[in-house]
């Protein structure tokens, strides 16, 4: 039976197995391969930002960035438009 933590995000409750990570976390809503740096393996572009208890981790930290139980993580799609 796998760990599990319990966090927020985007104002939902979510079970997560220990020991994941941010990029873990981001790739599992995307529904993407992630690289190390947080960037798809596939070449396509992201268009993600992502902050921990508000504060944003840069892409190069989430594959370093293990989240924890009762953390909050917001995930934002960046939108063009004027």
């Amino acid at each position: 039976m796998t760990q599990t933590i319990d966090v927020t995000v985007n104002g939902d409750a979510r079970a997560l197995a220990v020991g994941d990570t941010l990029r873990d976390l981001v790739a599992e809503i995307t529904g993407k391969t992630l690289a190390d740096d947080g960037s798809p393996a596939d070449g396509s572009k992201l268009g993600i930002a992502a902050a921990v208890d508000g504060a944003v981790v840069r892409r190069g930290g989430w594959t370093t960035h293990t989240l924890e139980s009762g953390q909050t993580i917001d995930i934002v799609t960046a939108v063009q438009g004027g």
